[in-house]
């Protein structure tokens, strides 16, 4: 079986990269500066519990040219799994019906359970029949709901 984790807002601590897309958005240097988030001790303690049973496969809003920077940094953290699904390029669609195809992709493999910080992501998940949990450790504001769940972008 799988647990099926989002990275940014779960592990990785994207509030000091926020600033890029206030404004006029600048997504390129939103994503440049993923390599220097912070790891968030609660994503940490929870990906790490849910490894002792089991497989962890990450999935993201993360664009696929991020990837090199997204394994180093999930590594350089020590945390487990090492399967990761990124955005392909030019998909804008929504967070929940991007991550929602890729669930269904994995459905096959078992997913015990699903861990991100986009209630709309998790309401989807559950909708479509999938345990969910919502990573509420970090406060979500407006900017990083409009890029995720409105632009499709993260």
């Amino acid at each position: 079986m799988l647990a099926v984790f989002d990275i940014d807002g779960v592990v990785a601590d994207v509030r000091h990269r926020l600033h890029h897309l206030e404004g006029r958005r600048s997504y390129p240097a939103f994503f440049r500066a993923a390599g220097r988030d912070a790891l968030l001790e609660p994503g940490a303690r929870l990906v790490r519990e849910l490894a002792d049973r089991h497989e962890i496969v990450w999935l993201t809003g993360r664009p696929e040219w991020l990837r090199d920077v997204t394994a180093d940094w999930l590594a350089a953290h020590g945390l487990p799994g090492t399967e990761l699904h990124l955005r392909p390029g030019n998909d804008y669609r929504p967070a929940p019906q991007y991550k929602l195809g890729v669930l269904r992709r994995l459905a096959s493999r078992g997913v015990a359970a699903v861990v991100d910080d986009d209630e709309q992501v998790v309401a989807a998940a559950t909708a479509a029949g999938f345990p969910a949990i919502l990573a509420d450790w970090v406060p979500r504001g407006g900017t990083l709901r409009k890029a995720q769940d409105e632009e499709g972008r993260t």
